[in-house]
């Protein structure tokens, strides 16, 4: 029965994962996983969330299942969270959430309503973007197009060549996907004026937003991370939004995500989400509990809310900070490239500017593991590290 399969290759960066896990080099430098580290390389638990699992293991009174849509109650949690506690837009009864597991799972979850019910829709994303956005929407049978986003020539952003190819291949009924921000894998993130721009073409066009917000609170804040998605949200009539809790609550595992999705009317906004529904039951018919009952039980809490707040600040200015002091250090070993843009990206992630050589060198001599298009987890860099990046990508470039 299985004669006829032959085997294809894996994820590029998982297997990069491994081969730094194998590696017996002392300095070796994991800078390709996609999770926040600390100064010692571990992936921590987060005090507010560890306490909310001792409530939790004191208070849980049941394992049964929870729900298509999850617990009732976070989806409240998922719009504040994205769209701001007090907006308007979530009393008028227009939003609606799901709770998903993970971001990904609300990305297959809006593949699979697109393709049963959007005819002949195309979705758009930046070139490049998540490695797995395209995965996600081609097993729902959706087109995916590309429109020019990163420059590698100023490492910087080509927003007036995006917009060209969107004003004239991009058709009525088309789904444009934007990264909230901290764009994963380049971290040159939108400006609130081309926030404006996208808005007033998303609605001269036709088009239907989708927003993959992954990284909320890891660029410059928790509310400024997602004011150009809000400005859309106010401005649109439509709206799909996938969002994470992975990320900033540092709960990867246990698969907690949100979609929401924003019609004209409550009564649109109803009918859409019985689909949704629909869709939900034929995948994995109702998500997991753990996550959301942490993230819930913080968010209910205003001392653990607080607390959650300042160790997402923590992470942040860590993030940055590390930016900061890469871009000195690279500067002060000599090397002939500049890399001062590395301080104006923004999230765990830079688009380094080396060469695919230049990785390769980085990784066959140095032990120093990039993906092979240049992308940097910049929280896999370290006090103690640095110093033998900064040296050993200076040998390299010259």
């Amino acid at each position: 029965m299985f004669k006829h399969l032959k085997a294809v290759s894996g994820d590029p960066l998982l297997a990069l994962i491994v081969a730094h896990k194998q590696d017996l080099n002392p300095k070796k430098i994991d800078l390709g996983v996609g999770v926040y580290k600390n100064d010692h390389g571990d992936t921590p638990i987060l005090n507010s969330v560890k306490k909310a699992e001792a409530i939790l293991l004191e208070q849980e009174e049941s394992k049964s299942y929870l729900g298509i849509y999850g617990a009732a109650e976070f989806e409240t949690v998922i719009q504040n969270l994205v769209f701001g506690e007090g907006n308007p837009l979530i009393t008028s009864g227009r939003i609606r959430s799901t709770q998903t597991p993970g971001g990904t799972g609300a990305l297959k979850v809006a593949a699979d309503f697109i393709s049963a019910n959007l005819k002949n829709a195309r979705l758009w994303v930046s070139d490049p973007t998540w490695g797995n956005h395209e995965s996600i929407f081609n097993s729902a049978g959706v087109e995916v197009k590309s429109y020019p986003y990163y420059n590698p020539e100023t490492n910087g952003l080509r927003f007036e060549e995006m917009m060209a190819t969107l004003r004239a291949e991009a058709k009525e009924g088309d789904v444009l996907l934007v990264h909230a921000c901290c764009h994963n894998p380049t971290g040159i993130d939108l400006q609130p004026e081309h926030w404006n721009i996208i808005t007033d073409f998303i609605n001269e066009r036709g088009l239907l937003p989708l927003v993959d917000a992954a990284y909320q609170g890891f660029g410059d804040g928790l509310d400024a991370d997602l004011a150009g998605l809000r400005h859309m949200a106010a401005n649109v009539k439509s709206m799909l939004v996938a969002n994470s809790f992975s990320k900033n609550f540092g709960i990867y595992r246990e698969r907690c995500g949100g979609l929401s999705i924003l019609a004209e009317t409550k009564e649109e906004a109803n009918a859409a989400f019985s689909i949704i529904g629909q869709a939900i039951r034929a995948n994995y018919s109702m998500p997991p509990a753990h996550g959301a009952a942490v993230v819930y039980t913080i968010m209910s809490s205003p001392e653990l809310k607080a607390e959650w707040e300042i160790e997402v600040a923590g992470m942040r200015n860590r993030i940055n900070g590390l930016r900061d002091k890469l871009v000195t250090k690279l500067a002060a070993s000599g090397v002939s490239k500049d890399f001062s843009f590395i301080k104006n990206q923004r999230g765990m992630f830079s688009y380094s500017g080396l060469t695919l050589e230049q990785v390769h060198t980085l990784r066959n001599d140095y032990s120093i593991y990039i993906a092979d298009s240049g992308r940097m987890s910049i929280s896999g860099v370290s006090d103690n590290n640095i110093d033998y990046l900064c040296e050993s990508i200076a040998k390299v470039v010259g």
